[in-house]
Formats: C-alpha cells, sequence, structure tokens
C-alpha cells in the first residue's frame, strides 16, 4: 500500500511514457490516468451512455467504442462542452486514480497524469516529476507518432499549460533528450531519492 506519490506529467510528445517504464521495470507501481480515462468510457458504462445522450450515437465508432478523436473535435474548441465533459469524468478519474495508488503494492506510485497542471491536480502527489523537452522536439515526435500536420501538434501545445509552468511547479525534472542510458541512470537516481522520501512519510504517518 503506497501512500507517497510522485505524480509525473510533461507535454505532448515528451516521452513520460519511455519514464514511466524505466520505474516500472523497477518495480514501481504505475498509474496512468490515460488508461483509467479510456476504462470510464467503456461499453455500457454510465459516463458513456450520458456522453452518448448529450451528443448521439455518431459519437461511437463500429465497434460501439466511443470514438475519441471524435469527442475530442466536439469539445475542444467549445468551453462549455468541454466543462460539461470535464465535469463527468474527472470526478471518477480522479477517484479511480488515488484507489489504484493506495493499493500498490511497491513503496510509492508513479502517477502518470498528462494534465496534472492544467487540471490542478497537483494536490493528489507527494512530488512532481515533470519530463521536459523542447518544443520543436515535441512537435517533431509528435508528428512522426500520430502521422498529424505541424498546426495540429501546436494547436494540443497551445491548449497545455506552458513548458514555464511545468517548470515552476517541479520538484523535478527529467530533460528528455538524453541516450537511454543516461535517462537509466537518472531514473534510478530519482528512485532511490523517492524511497528515501516514502519511508521518512512513512514514518510521519505512524
Amino acid at each position: 500500500m503506497a501512500d507517497y506519490i510522485v505524480g509525473l506529467t510533461g507535454g505532448i510528445g515528451s516521452g513520460k511514457t519511455t519514464i514511466a517504464n524505466l520505474f516500472a521495470d523497477k518495480g514501481i507501481t504505475l498509474v496512468d490516468a490515460d488508461v483509467i480515462a479510456r476504462d470510464m468510457v467503456a461499453p455500457n458504462s454510465p459516463a458513456l451512455q450520458a456522453i452518448i445522450e448529450r451528443y448521439g450515437a455518431h459519437i461511437l465508432d463500429n465497434q460501439g467504442q466511443l470514438d475519441r478523436a471524435k469527442l475530442r473535435l466536439r469539445v475542444f474548441d467549445d468551453d462549455d462542452e468541454r466543462t460539461w465533459l470535464n465535469g463527468l469524468l474527472h470526478p471518477m478519474i480522479r477517484k479511480h486514480m488515488l484507489k489504484q495508488a493506495r493499493e500498490a503494492r511497491s513503496e510509492y506510485a508513479i502517477m502518470v497524469v498528462p494534465l496534472l497542471v492544467e487540471n490542478s491536480l497537483t494536490q493528489m502527489v507527494n512530488r512532481i516529476l515533470v519530463v521536459d523537452v523542447d518544443p520543436e522536439t515535441q512537435i517533431t515526435r509528435t508528428m512522426a507518432r500520430d502521422k498529424v500536420t505541424r498546426e495540429q501538434v501546436q494547436a494540443i501545445l497551445d491548449a497545455q499549460a506552458s513548458r514555464q509552468d511545468r517548470l515552476t511547479l517541479a520538484d523535478d525534472v527529467i530533460a528528455n533528450e538524453q541516450t537511454m542510458e543516461q535517462l537509466t541512470l537518472t531514473v534510478e537516481q530519482l528512485h532511490q531519492s523517492y524511497l528515501q522520501a516514502a519511508r521518512q512519510y512513512q514514518l510521519t504517518q505512524e
């Protein structure tokens, strides 16, 4: 049971998954907000039913799953609709993230939350780890990964917290333009630091 939670965040294309997996390789439980968000809108879920009632069945794909791309387009430029959707999903996602983190078998848990800063979720974690890269690297990586245009990536970047906002809130930063060998060493150093912090935190709770 992990009482100490490290929030891992970063902008699109920063390489959060790579860093998270390096911690997982050390036996640390990962709590992934994106995975939980997908689970919340699985077929026949109450959240999906509410989304269908609001937007119609055309929001589904041919397999009856939520078409996340269509939903993003529907709410991206509409503050009212985005507020409605966030109000529906965010409380459920937060509840399940905390539940999974508390049930972690490792000494601390890594909570992977892309929008940790944007959605004001920093109070859920004990420490904030930001994965940081140059904005041009974010753009080129995301274009290659998602087969999208520069303009589409830039629109996403503009909608996210700024690089400076994330860095200002960070307790730790990984510059993710290193070699895998360097990243592995950096993660090992942070891992040892988090183990120590988790043990000290546990002592204060007893």
